[in-house]
């Protein structure tokens, strides 16, 4: 008896070791669920150092860097930190064939220097709170159309209200498929100047080749600076401004990592799905991955291909072409990924075990059958719309790039039928603002092969009922290229100077005429479709499917009372811990932790533009001028590996160790655990960060910039040697 009870007690020990990893947990929360677990594995704060309302904390340190990245500030002059590729499309936007600093770097060596970047922001966030009793207060006397309603109306009331007339961002999200809701009230920065970035060679070396793979090589960083008014306030862009001073920066360890330290990852995790049912499951591995895999194969053999052959292109598709080859190459990781794990069979156990709980509830008949039943029928309805839906979105949407231009005259075509005159003199405004920044990255000739290989592929691949009548009656009779000619050659979208004085004169009449716009009519008739008989029914099966997903959700979170549940990742600051540690990826193959300079120079490749090292970080290998940042051994680190729960979202947020010192930053995962949104292995999981002693290197040694390392706290290092970099 004492040997089985010892078993049970280190499979328990075991099962939460293993646990410890996963999740993505709300900072107010941790104090309750998580420090005690965390300070076992080395954490040596409090919770109140990460999250704390009243007195500055890590989570004013931290930033939603843009639309989806997260950054760090680094120094109390504003300084700020994130990855090269969440700032990407600003450091092509001040690219050119005279200035490229895609592939030269840019670093300013003043505040004077210092680009300014339009529309970019940076949110802090003031604070978080639980209002689900606010957002649910009065609708349990309403079916479920208007229970929605309601929930919608006293969301506005509450967002409104928190943001104090304008000076706040706030939002209130969902967690746990509507079980609960918080509200997130932000400060928005829009002054935000590019500091330094290194050459893509640097901070995207081994480019798609090596994106999501272990081991990796990349200085996956760029700095910024934010500015504020001479208040401190959020200030749109002015010379006036002045560096912002931050509540919190992270101070940056020189100590480097060892196997089985402690980590944490404080970011802003966009999407998860760690409790769907094994229908979605089994959909996304055996159809929706593979068809967009498959559409954004030839996306990219076109793209790739015009990039090698043009210098010029090459500058206007990096940022389009990463984009694209992101979630192209992780999707095929993911359908691997699940595969391994036997996916559906795992949530269909779980499934099971739920179905004993309820039975044993004696609630299964009464609330939860029904709910699988429905999933049951749901899913087949699913299955059909949501495959033309993903066609539509990768061909129509995010494929043929004139398509977008055609929408926003469309948009203005309908504007002026139903005599909205001052909705469509605003849309005239917009649309001459980005047929400026439109045609600075467009390149017709690629766009029209992206028209003649995709547009096919969406008529082929779908049935019928989902495409407009006409459009394999056109496609079959203009074959061998006639469709482009007859689009494109007669289209006046193709014309950017036509294109803006039409704008610029403004007149509704003329632009009525655009109706008959070769361009415009084709995308007008796909989008019609879509609007008409796809987005409907995919809308209405979504929410029924989310209807079923609250109800099973408040079971799961039932039968697993008194344990610690996260919800999933919805751009909102999350915690992440784990530890540095490698992993084995198949049998036979065994990775360290960390990767050196060592590893840049063996790939070294000047004929491939990812891989052709730049002379002067030849030159400091040589030498062996690694300064302070070199390690005990006498290697330069450029990246190591963490068993952090991330995603999409975590780019760009700081890694820290124990002492909440600033040791890297995440940009990535092994591609062996991309399957990680909807399913967390263990001994696969691992997030990939850069070392921060490699940025600084970089920093320091390679770009001459090393007057920025003056206003950062450097610390793990002996007094004298930060000394002598002031």
């Amino acid at each position: 008896m004492r040997y089985k009870k010892l078993l049970v007690v280190l499979f328990i020990f075991s099962v939460l070791q293993l646990q410890s990893k996963e999740g993505m947990w709300i900072p107010l929360l941790l104090e309750k669920y998580n420090l005690a677990e965390m300070q076992e594995m080395g954490f040596e704060l409090s919770a109140k150092d990460i999250y704390d309302i009243n007195n500055a904390s890590m989570k004013d340190a931290v930033v939603v860097f843009g639309g989806g990245c997260t950054g760090e500030m680094i120094s109390d002059e504003g300084l700020l930190i994130t990855n090269h590729h969440c700032g990407y499309r600003q450091i092509q936007s001040h690219s050119s064939i005279e200035n490229d600093y895609l592939s030269n770097g840019f670093w300013a060596m003043s505040r004077e220097e210092e680009l300014p970047n339009p529309g970019l922001t940076v949110r802090f966030l003031e604070y978080m709170e639980d209002v689900t009793d606010e957002v649910l207060e009065g609708t349990e006397v309403f079916d479920t159309e208007g229970r929605e309603e309601k929930i919608k109306d006293n969301t506005r009331k509450i967002e409104h209200k928190a943001s104090e007339r304008g000076k706040f961002f706030t939002q209130i999200k969902p967690l746990f498929y509507g079980n609960q809701y918080f509200i997130y009230v932000y400060k928005v920065y829009r002054d935000v100047r590019l500091v330094g970035a290194p050459p893509s060679a640097i901070g995207k070396f081994g480019g798609d080749t090596d994106n999501w793979m272990w081991p990796r090589h990349n200085g996956d960083f760029a700095l910024y600076r934010v500015y504020s008014g001479k208040d401190n306030e959020p200030s749109a862009y002015s010379p006036d401004n002045v560096p912002y001073k931050p509540k919190k920066y992270f101070p940056i360890s020189l100590e480097g990592v060892k196997p089985g330290d402690f980590t944490m990852v404080l970011g802003n995790p966009g999407s998860t799905m760690q409790y769907v049912p094994s229908h979605e499951v089994d959909m996304i591995m055996n159809q929706r991955d593979p068809d967009r895999v498959a559409i954004r194969d030839k996306k990219l053999e076109i793209i790739k291909a015009d990039m090698e052959s043009n210098p010029l292109v090459r500058i206007q598709y990096s940022a389009k072409s990463a984009s694209i080859s992101n979630a192209w190459k992780k999707w095929q990781g993911e359908i691997l990924g699940l595969q391994r794990l036997n996916a559906v069979e795992k949530k269909q156990a779980f499934e099971e075990e739920f179905r004993n709980w309820a039975i044993a509830n004696e609630t299964w008949e009464s609330e939860y059958q029904p709910v699988f039943q429905n999933f049951d029928s749901l899913y087949v309805v699913y299955q059909d719309i949501v495959k033309a839906s993903d066609y539509y979105s990768e061909i129509v949407l995010k494929g043929v790039e004139l398509f977008d231009l055609a929408s926003r005259f469309n948009n203005i075509i309908s504007s002026i039928e139903n005599r909205q005159t001052r909705i469509a003199n605003a849309q005239i405004l917009a649309a001459e603002k980005r047929v400026t920044s439109f045609y600075k990255d467009y390149n017709q000739p690629t766009d029209e092969k992206l028209f003649e290989a995709l547009l096919p592929m969406l008529n082929n691949d779908l049935p019928p009922v989902h495409l407009p009548e006409y459009l394999p009656e056109i496609i079959s009779k203009h074959d061998n290229g006639k469709l482009v000619r007859k689009v494109y050659r007669k289209s006046v979208l193709t014309d950017m100077k036509k294109l803006e004085a039409l704008l610029k004169k403004g007149n509704h009449r003329e632009l009525l005429k655009l109706r008959d716009d070769p361009m415009i009519k084709l995308y007008n008739r796909l989008n019609f479709h879509y609007e008409a008989n796809i987005k409907p029914v995919l809308d209405n099966v979504n929410s029924r499917i989310r209807q079923n997903m609250k109800v099973y959700m408040a079971g799961i979170m039932q039968m697993k009372e008194g344990q610690p549940l996260y919800p999933d990742a919805n751009l909102t600051l999350r915690v992440a811990y784990g530890k540095v540690e490698g992993y084995q990826p198949r049998d036979g193959v065994k990775y360290t932790h960390y990767t050196t300079l060592d590893g840049i120079m063996d790939k070294d490749n000047p004929e491939i533009y990812d891989y052709n090292v730049p002379q002067k970080l030849r030159d400091l290998y040589e030498t062996a001028d690694f300064g302070m940042y070199k390690t005990e051994e006498g290697y330069l680190p450029v990246c190591f590996l963490a068993s952090n729960h991330t995603t999409g979202g975590n780019s760009g947020s700081p890694i820290v160790n124990g002492k909440g010192h600033l040791i890297g930053l995440n940009f990535d995962r092994v591609w062996e655990s991309t399957m990680s949104d909807i399913m967390y292995d263990p001994d696969m999981s691992r997030n990939i960060a850069i070392d921060i002693r490699y940025a600084l290197f970089i920093i320091d040694k390679f770009a001459g910039a090393g007057y920025l390392l003056e206003e950062m706290e450097l610390v793990g290092i002996e007094t004298e040697v930060v000394d002598s970099i002031h």
